[in-house]
Formats: structure tokens, sequence, C-alpha cells
């Protein structure tokens, strides 16, 4: 079914723990205004439903169709997480080929030496050790078909947060009134 206009746009950002991901969709949101809409994986995963990242779990369906309303409802949307490409890439292409507007998807790459250093300014980092890091990383996890563009670890917040808005069009945008 297909899903928004030709003027919504659809961002996915994928990534590793600690890739910077949350913090590059928040840059995205705040510099772009209202009209954004934010469907972070964690918070849907985790805080809602509270379940484990498995193949088959509720929250790819949740994280569907809360990017396909929000699209329907007239917002740009930014779907953000690890979204491992073997779990959640079927779900990912079928909301890719169903948005009338244009999409893009971004995929932060970070070394897991990187991952660890970064993990560990983190709130959560006396709460999950490098075990469950090694264990959750995959190395540059990429969709089929090549469809993202890989920022890589050189990149700064704001370089890659400039370079989304840019790309996508989202720069050249008025916020929505909504």
């Amino acid at each position: 079914m297909m899903v928004g206009t030709e003027h919504t746009r659809l961002v996915l950002l994928r990534g590793n723990s600690a890739a910077g991901k949350s913090s590059v969709a928040a840059g995205v949101r705040e510099r772009f205004g209202r009209g954004l809409a934010l469907v972070g994986q964690d918070n849907l995963r985790r805080v809602v439903l509270r379940e484990r990242d498995r193949p088959g779990a509720a929250n790819i369906g949740l994280i569907d169709l809360t990017a396909r309303y929000a699209l329907d409802a007239g917002y740009h949307v930014v779907v953000e997480g690890l979204l491992y490409a073997d779990r959640y890439g079927e779900m990912l292409a079928r909301l890719r080929a169903d948005h009338r507007g244009p999409t893009h998807a971004y995929y932060l790459h970070v070394p897991f030496e990187q991952t660890l250093l970064r993990h560990a300014t983190k709130p959560i980092a006396n709460e999950l050790g490098e075990a469950e890091l090694r264990d959750w990383y995959r190395e540059l996890d990429l969709l089929p078909g090549g469809t993202e563009t890989v920022i890589g670890p050189d990149s700064t917040l704001r370089e890659t947060v400039d370079r989304i808005m840019l790309d996508t069009g989202l720069a050249g945008l008025p916020a929505l009134d909504l």
C-alpha cells in the first residue's frame, strides 16, 4: 500500500550501537523543526514494548506502522536504530518501495574499537559491557542492493546532520505547521 506523498521525506538511519544514530536523528529533527517524526527502534522496542531484539519481534511491525502513519499524516520521517539487515531489511525494503516521496538511507559505520570508546560515555555504560557490544556488533551490516550511503567515523555530528539535510532536501523545506 502506497504511503506518504511525493513531498514527504523518509530517512533510514542505521548502524551499530554507539555509532551516533540517535544524536544524528535528533540533530536533523532540531534543524528541521516541526513536521519531522522520529521513529526510534530503541524507544519502540525497549520502552513501548519492552521486548528483546529477535527475528520476527513485534517491534518490527510497530516501527513500520508508526513510520507509515506519520508519513500519511504529512510528516517527514526518520527511522533510526540498529535495524539489522537480516531482521528488519524486508520491512525497510517494503516501506521504501511503498513511499511516494524521496527516501534516503544511511549507515553510520564505526569500527568496534571506537564503539567501545563511545559506549563508555553513555549513561548505560555500567549496565552493558564489551561482551554484549561484541555480540551485537555487525561489521558493515548493509541492506542489499547498495541502497545506503555509508558515513564513516571521521564525519562529525554537525557534518553528518548537514549532509543528511542537504542530501534529502530537508534543508530547503519549511518546517510544517502540524
